[in-house]
């Protein structure tokens, strides 16, 4: 299981001082979550936040793109470290073609699902993925409760990777925390994003560790 804490909830003031005490307890990947005010109903990072914490740490970062057009913002994100990017099937007309951008730039590619967006929205590219996002909130604002049918829906993710025999991970986002981590690791979840479990706690290093024991 990887521990991807959301950055979205940490501090700006001390980053790098926030994603090195989620590290210190246990975190591999650090989550990004860009927002333009248009695709959702929030303005976050860009490029430039996303540079800071390529400097803070080594890590891989996780960039999720909440954002119209995301396709032609895929240069500049790379460009500024980025080593996972994940868009929504909503945000861009071509998907493949842009999944195969990434896969170009030496980049992790994802594609993120809202709440209400099928699986079968994936099924044609599912080859050509290295990670599914299940939004398990809608997408927009960070400490948002979590939707109890995403774990069925993660299930059904797993379920549809299994049949095919492909090797994409499954990476939920949206209200994970320590009560509903081990049994989203149970339905198949491999990446698990948290932001206010981890940030919003005060200790982020000891947050971290608590939610990777709940997980076990």
């Amino acid at each position: 299981m990887i521990l991807a804490p959301s950055v979205l909830a940490a501090d700006f003031g001390h980053l790098a001082d926030e994603i090195s005490r989620a590290e210190q307890g246990g975190a591999t990947l650090v989550h990004l979550d860009v927002m333009d005010g248009h695709f959702v109903p929030n303005l976050t990072m860009g490029p430039a936040v996303v540079k800071a914490a390529r400097r803070a740490t080594r890590l891989p970062l996780d960039v999720h793109l909440m954002i119209e057009h995301a396709d032609l913002y895929i240069d500049a994100f790379a460009d500024a470290g980025a080593d996972w990017v994940s868009l929504h099937v909503e945000a861009v007309p071509h998907l493949q073609r842009t999944v195969t951008r990434l896969r170009e730039r030496g980049l992790k590619a994802g594609v993120a699902l809202n709440p209400a967006t099928p699986l079968v929205s994936v099924e044609e590219i599912a080859a050509e993925l290295d990670y599914v996002v299940v939004m398990s909130v809608n997408p927009g604002f960070g400490g948002q409760k979590f939707i109890p049918g995403s774990l069925d829906k993660v299930r059904r993710m797993r379920e549809m990777l299994r049949r095919r025999n492909l090797a994409a991970q499954i990476e939920v986002d949206g209200g994970v925390d320590e009560g509903n981590i081990k049994a989203l690791v149970e339905a198949g979840a491999e990446v698990l994003v948290a932001g206010t479990s981890v940030f919003g706690q005060g200790d982020a290093a000891a947050a971290a560790r608590r939610l990777l024991e709940a997980a076990r």
